[in-house]
């Protein structure tokens, strides 16, 4: 498996996420590194500048490709800038279109699209590094507890405040960073930020809280539900999907509308079934869903049909049929 990645071309900084990096007209480039890589299956895994033009090369060819809706853009872009949902859905529409497939973690996420009109969705859910994130020492972390922990970025869109609001005794650890990051510190004194942490370190964070809170309103899965379960921690959270899909009714923590009642009786759920539960999200069957979805096609006939586009058509050339995966 190749990657195509945002280093691997000239960049500008996201407008208000200078950590995130766009590809700068990389049209040219992508087509070079598609035909020098010699794929017999191409997957999309974001709408950026880079799944732009590598959407343009497969649509241009006729070459099949997937693609995955991992980020509900629509409502980040609408809680950031106001612009109307429907507008960013259908240009979502618009990008998906054409794929054979298209991956979503999540029933709920499947519906959502289908009601926009997405064709084609297939499941792809997650998997989490049991190995990693594991029940350890409560010692890690010496604060008053309860620990009521937030990983992932400090934007907006991830609802951080109405965590940081919440009355619960004890102390509230938010680890990542992000645009918001400092508006929330001089807001919110009394909260403990500990900037982004990855690794070992970031495993021993999860299992030194005693509850792992998660705000998103707009999330389509939230992998740190499953980091967070991994560790023994049960999550409090609102009924919403991701965690409705993730937790649903299984007594590893607690969905409600008030994330003080949510922790409150997620505070009471038994570690050890946290633990199982993350058990059956393993990184197998996500392996498995992933190569069912995609759509293999023959790299002699992706070549025989790249040298037909250097010379003048009469007509459109016809869409390569994707193989069976053996």
């Amino acid at each position: 498996m190749i990657y195509i990645t945002p280093d691997q071309f000239r960049t500008i900084t996201c407008p208000t996420y200078p950590e995130i990096r766009l590809a700068v007209f990389p049209g040219k480039q992508m087509a070079q590194l598609i035909e020098s890589y010699r794929p017999c299956a191409i997957h999309i895994a974001t709408e950026g500048t880079l799944g732009l033009s590598a959407r343009h090369y497969c649509v241009k060819r006729g070459v099949p490709f997937t693609t995955a809706f991992h980020t509900r853009f629509p409502e980040y872009l609408q809680a950031r800038f106001l612009i109307p949902k429907q507008w960013t859905y259908k240009a979502m529409h618009w990008f998906h279109s054409q794929a054979s497939n298209v991956m979503v973690a999540t029933q709920s996420i499947e519906n959502e699209l289908t009601a926009h009109g997405f064709k084609n969705i297939q499941r792809w859910s997650r998997g989490v590094d049991t190995e990693l994130f594991k029940p350890r020492s409560k010692d890690f972390l010496d604060l008053p507890r309860p620990i009521m922990l937030y990983v992932g970025r400090v934007a907006i869109e991830k609802n951080i405040e109405a965590f940081l609001k919440v009355r619960t005794a004890g102390t509230k650890v938010i680890i990542g960073d992000g645009p918001q990051l400092d508006a929330l510190k001089r807001k919110h004194p009394d909260a403990a930020f500990l900037g982004a942490k990855q690794g070992e370190e970031l495993a021993q964070y999860f299992a030194a809280a005693d509850v792992f809170v998660f705000p998103s309103l707009t999330d389509t899965f939230g992998l740190v539900l499953l980091e967070a379960l991994a560790s023994g921690i049960p999550v409090a959270a609102y009924p919403v999907p991701g965690p409705l899909d993730v937790i649903g009714q299984e007594p590893v923590g607690c969905l409600h509308h008030s994330l003080d009642a949510a922790i409150e009786i997620a505070l009471k759920a038994d570690p050890a079934m946290c633990r199982a539960h993350a058990m059956t999200f393993s990184w197998a069957a996500s392996t498995a869903q992933f190569l069912a979805n995609i759509s293999v096609f023959d790299v002699a006939t992706l070549e025989a049909n790249r040298s037909s586009q250097s010379k003048p058509q009469s007509k459109p050339q016809p869409r390569l049929q994707p193989s069976a995966l053996n």
